[in-house]
């Protein structure tokens, strides 16, 4: 049945008129409700608040609400991530909880790690326990030139070094391109340099297990009191502590995300794009061009990268597995999913094709008993 409402147009509802009749104030819009998300476990999301008039984002006393997203966003495909700054409703601040209601558009994004927003990633290495291995070093230099972020380089330790050797790696890497910061969280050395390079934006910390980066975050920030663990005496190098991504907040402004720790980063590029993630290359190619638009710079005739530098060799390295790589990608159809990575000598990894695990899985019971009812059905 009709309410009547829609018969009769000009007749309003009581509470609609205007004749004067104790009329309901307007109630005033509440103010959009916008934060950073810090945290992301399961389907749960720990957002900061941004303070009223306060321009440059969150705030250390700023109140943290745990959020779910609203389905909505699941049904879009919406995926939220650390560092997404998002807009939230219905705010319980007696139960500290809240919902996302919509996702801002991003400045930049990366799936491994999964964060948004980034502005800088901060290497780190040990230069002792575990030793620095070059070629490691190297992988992980180029999977972060990949990510299109400025790069910056962190060595902690250095204080198990003497000081010969610390001026070793400093030659060493300036040549490689980069102007390493050398630190030492036991006894604060080098802190002053760290924290005027991650001031104000918001960084990345990466790096294998073990070479300190829950130390020095503990270390910048205090309240974080993240697990340390120590480094494996019998492998050398370090455990895995960090299980997922989480942006800490620096007392002078700024965001540090601590990453999980791995030993070999994945490294996912075409065999063209390689070059454009070493600073050496990029500093010859700078000055002049090979002679053919398309040098991978092998044994192409007139390539001015080939040539005596140190990181030449891994460069080749790298340029075979990305080649083996995307062969492989075209013979299957680019489905990456039918891709294993597999780990060989010296920490070097190539891509090998994956079992068709459904052809020599055993069936289970229900479906053997399926498919006996369906053949028995379909007997005269």
């Amino acid at each position: 049945m009709s309410s009547g409402y829609d018969d009769f147009p000009d007749i309003l509802p009581l509470a609609d008129q205007e004749d004067g009749l104790n009329p309901e104030p307007a109630s005033e819009p509440s103010p959009l409700l916008t934060g950073t998300v810090l945290a992301v476990q399961a389907n749960y999301y720990q957002v900061r608040i941004d303070q009223p008039g306060v321009a440059n984002g969150p705030l250390a006393d700023s109140p943290t609400l745990l959020c779910t997203r609203r389905s909505r966003l699941k049904k879009l495909g919406q995926q939220v991530m650390v560092g997404d700054r998002v807009e939230l409703e219905e705010p319980d601040w007696a139960g500290n909880r809240g919902a996302i209601s919509q996702v801002l558009p991003r400045r930049s994004e990366l799936d491994r790690p999964p964060v948004a927003n980034a502005d800088h990633v901060l290497l780190v290495f040990a230069l002792a326990q575990p030793t620095l291995d070059p070629h490691q070093l190297s992988r992980f230099l180029v999977k972060a030139e990949s990510t299109g972020l400025q790069v910056s380089l962190c060595l902690s330790k250095s204080d198990l070094v003497a000081e010969n050797d610390q001026a070793h790696w400093r030659s060493r890497l300036n040549q490689w391109g980069y102007q390493p910061i050398l630190i030492s969280g036991h006894h604060q050395l080098g802190l002053t340099d760290l924290y005027s390079c991650l001031t104000d934006r918001m960084t990345i910390v990466s790096g294998p297990s073990g070479v300190g980066k829950s130390s020095l975050i503990n270390v910048l920030i205090p309240e974080a009191d993240l697990r340390v663990a120590a480094v494996s005496g019998k492998l050398g190098r370090g455990r895995h502590t960090t299980r997922h991504v989480e942006l800490f907040e620096l007392p002078q402004g700024g965001l540090l995300a601590d990453t999980p720790g791995f030993n070999q980063p994945e490294l996912i590029s075409a065999p063209e794009e390689l070059a454009n993630y070493f600073p050496e290359i990029r500093q010859r190619l700078s000055h002049d061009r090979c002679q053919f638009n398309d040098c991978l710079h092998r044994d192409e005739p007139g390539c001015i990268v080939r040539g005596d530098w140190e990181r030449y060799e891994h460069y080749l390295d790298f340029l075979e597995a990305a080649i083996v790589q995307q062969q492989l990608l075209e013979r299957m159809g680019d489905n990456e999913s039918n891709l294993k990575l597999k780990s060989k000598r010296q920490g070097r990894q190539q891509y090998e094709p994956k079992l068709e695990s459904k052809k020599y899985r055993r069936p289970s019971r229900r479906t053997q008993h399926q498919m006996l009812q369906t053949e028995l059905e379909e007997l005269p």
